[in-house]
């Protein structure tokens, strides 16, 4: 259907102004080209999404997310509102306009698929239990942009908190009806991987809908 169809907007926002709306299956991905000014809603419909999330420059895609300086250059490793997603280039992205809950995780990036063939005995996009980078991968594509074209994420919904030892605690999920909301500051191409986070301790592989 058109995305001014879609019957969930956004709080304030007309239905003529939804450019993209689409509800992404655990275990699936989701891409677009956006201008710059362009306001992206994520919502963790069911509260066992994880909505890993890269960004390009969409006139230069050899610029691209940087989470190690994003970390780095703002003092910040866990994500809120404010926070500026930044370029290899030092240059902004994207800003995140809302993100209150705080269970969200700029260290570990998405699962590969040897992890999941480890853990589930599947880590194919096709599969039953697909990794987040083999997501990534076939969202780049749709670009013209290859694997080595896919650099480390930053991920929304699940959260990970590093202790007084400095030993990662995986803390879950905020719960359904959390929502994320970015901003891109210029023309980018944003790749979503909805799969499960790789510190995630559960035996089962578990992703449930993401809605953007």
């Amino acid at each position: 259907m058109p995305a001014s169809s879609w019957p969930t907007p956004p709080a304030g926002v007309r239905a003529d102004e939804i450019v993209w709306a689409e509800r992404v299956a655990g275990g699936g991905y989701a891409h677009r080209v956006l201008a710059a000014g362009t306001t992206v809603q994520l919502t963790d419909v069911d509260g066992d999404a994880c909505a890993h999330v890269l960004l390009y420059n969409a006139d230069m895609p050899w610029e691209r997310l940087n989470i190690a300086d994003t970390v780095k250059v703002q003092w910040q490793v866990y994500t809120g509102s404010g926070q500026l997603l930044l370029s290899d280039q030092g240059r902004v992205l994207a800003s995140v306009v809302h993100a209150e809950s705080g269970f969200h995780d700029a260290v570990f990036g998405a699962s590969t698929q040897a992890r999941n063939e480890e853990r589930y005995g599947d880590g194919s996009p096709e599969g039953p239990s697909p990794a987040g980078r083999e997501l990534f991968v076939l969202g780049a594509a749709k670009h013209g942009l290859g694997r080595r074209d896919v650099p480390p994420s930053i991920s929304f919904f699940q959260g990970v908190r590093i202790d007084e030892h400095g030993t990662a605690q995986f803390v879950g999920s905020a719960g359904p009806g959390a929502q994320v909301v970015l901003r891109a500051e210029m023309p980018i191409v944003i790749l979503v991987a909805n799969a499960a986070h790789p510190l995630d301790p559960r035996p089962e592989y578990v992703s449930t809908p993401l809605e953007v």
